[in-house]
């Protein structure tokens, strides 16, 4: 199963594509940011994210995709930003008809490292030491991503879990 992880945001939204046949086993195809420019106005941030999502999907043609659950902020322009974010990512995503799961950041990051409150840092050290890469090959920015993308897979591969996949967006 090709899984696309995502952690949106309008300015650096990380991404993680994983191959993952069975839970535990993995295998990282691809991870990165689309990186916008803070000079960039948020209409030409969100046409970027659609586009590059598109590209991933063009590249990978993932079965399914995981984002962060929405939050709610006291900033509530910074809610909205990132609601903006979310709704570009997840409009490409419905074009090509790949469900898209949500999961918590703490459910993702204990599916990844059996911590919820792991930092970035020790979800990429966990991960890169599954699929046998140097960490440095991990962008920050991308950690959360990947521990999204573990996450659906673990549960979805998982004998007996099907029934406690969330419903898609």
């Amino acid at each position: 199963m090709i899984i696309l992880g995502i952690d949106t945001a309008i300015r650096k939204t990380g991404y993680g594509v994983i191959r993952m046949d069975t839970p535990g086993k993995m295998e990282i195809l691809d991870c990165g940011v689309i990186q916008n420019k803070a000079s960039l106005p948020h209409s030409e941030c969100l046409r970027r994210l659609s586009g590059g999502i598109r590209q991933l999907l063009d590249g990978f043609h993932p079965e399914a995709a995981s984002i962060e659950s929405a939050f709610v902020s006291k900033n509530i322009k910074t809610a909205m930003i990132l609601s903006l974010a979310r709704g570009a990512v997840i409009a490409a995503l419905a074009e090509n008809h790949v469900p898209v799961y949500e999961y918590s950041p703490k459910s993702a990051k204990r599916a990844a490292t059996g911590n919820g409150e792991a930092s970035k840092e020790q979800v990429a050290s966990i991960i890169a030491s599954i699929c046998s890469l140097d960490v440095s090959a991990i962008p920050n920015d991308s950690t959360d991503a990947l521990a999204l993308a573990v996450c659906h897979g673990s549960l979805a591969l998982r004998p007996g879990c099907a029934g406690m996949l969330p419903n898609p967006v």
